[in-house]
């Protein structure tokens, strides 16, 4: 059974809208970044759980509360009180196995998604779950722990590149899935490295892991066609809203922004088409081999095939065979056995067997 049936698992027979971290207990504390910013100043602070009264909106500024962990079900539900989130939606948000989708509330926006990423540097790709929450002036962000693709957005928030600053919370909404999505391509081109890699392995010299590197790169690839669809629609839908919380010129780049879900779509499956094909070279490329090895045993097997006969017949031990006492019967039926290999040979020859 699948780590996802697991999780699914520990929420069955409860009432709606309780309150289950389904995700793997990976955080002991929650980590959180408070950023409070206009286009004149920016203002960061790292807090924890047990500072849950700083977290505030600020009038006329834009404020993103990004927090690291989930495993304190009740400081999540304290959130949910400070902020008025819907149980359900807090439900979801701890309910780590979720796939992408946007649902509006009267007073805000909610969207799900996958989020993968290198953390540390590791070559290993990695994927947790990311809830984001829009209010009017207010962004807040659950992560599963800390390490996330965000970089770029505190960096232009810091130190005022772009057109973040000058924004309102609908455009640092956008730019934080935008981020998101943007790091899919570079996942993506990531596996294209390795499939070019092991297509070159396949045309020159296939290693023993070959067939184990192609299932985990078909696996990963599955597992984010499971969540691009989805993912697809939720920001087309999120294009559609007519929510006051959303600039009508935000929408503008979150029809942008789903263009580059399909674009993502089709390179997904593009790369799912090569590694079939690098799989049916691999097998086209055993099957030949193999091929060859039986045509070098039959072929040898066919040339001993007579010679095994010869020595057969005399190698009978009856009384009366005349040729037993031919003088230069031995040498004379060796120069024979020669001439039967040489002429078999010279015939796999011509017919371009060998």
């Amino acid at each position: 059974m699948g780590k996802g049936s697991k999780k699914k698992i520990k929420k069955v027979g409860v009432p709606p809208g309780t309150l289950i971290y389904t995700g793997n207990k990976t955080v002991e504390k929650i980590d959180i970044e408070y950023f409070v910013y206009d286009e004149k100043e920016c203002q960061i602070q790292n807090y924890n759980a047990s500072d849950i009264g700083k977290l505030n909106s600020v009038d006329g500024k834009v404020v993103w509360i990004n927090i690291f962990g989930l495993t304190d079900v009740e400081f999540i539900g304290k959130i949910g009180e400070k902020f008025e989130i819907h149980s359900l939606v807090l439900e979801d948000i701890l309910h780590t196995s979720q796939r992408p989708k946007v649902e509006e509330a009267e007073d805000y926006i909610f969207m799900v998604m996958k989020m993968m990423g290198t953390p540390n540097g590791n070559k290993k790709i990695e994927e947790e779950q990311v809830s984001l929450i829009l209010k009017e002036g207010l962004v807040i962000s659950f992560q599963e722990h800390a390490g996330d693709v965000f970089d770029i957005i505190r960096e232009r928030i810091l130190n005022s590149k772009g057109k973040l600053r000058k924004k309102k919370a609908d455009y640092l909404f956008y730019s934080l899935l935008d981020t998101i999505i943007d790091n899919y391509f570079l996942i993506l081109e990531e596996y294209d490295n390795r499939l070019e890699e092991l297509n070159t392995d396949v045309l020159e010299k296939p290693k023993s892991d070959l067939v184990e590197n192609l299932q985990k790169i078909r696996v990963d690839l599955n597992n984010m066609k499971r969540d691009l669809w989805p993912l697809r629609d939720a920001i087309g839908k999120l294009e559609k809203h007519e929510s006051p919380m959303m600039d009508e010129n935000t929408k503008l780049y979150i029809r942008d922004l789903y263009d580059h879900t399909l674009q993502i779509i089709d390179i997904m499956e593009g790369l799912r088409d090569s590694l079939g094909n690098i799989f049916e070279l691999y097998m086209t490329g055993i099957s030949n081999r193999m091929n060859e090895v039986m045509k070098t045993l039959t072929i040898i097997a066919t040339i001993f095939i007579p010679l095994t006969f010869i020595a057969g017949i005399y190698g009978m031990n009856f009384e009366y065979m005349p040729e037993l006492k031919f003088r230069m019967g031995y040498p004379v039926l060796l120069i024979f056995m020669v001439l039967i290999f040489v002429g078999l040979i010279a015939f796999f020859r011509k017919k371009k067997w060998l």
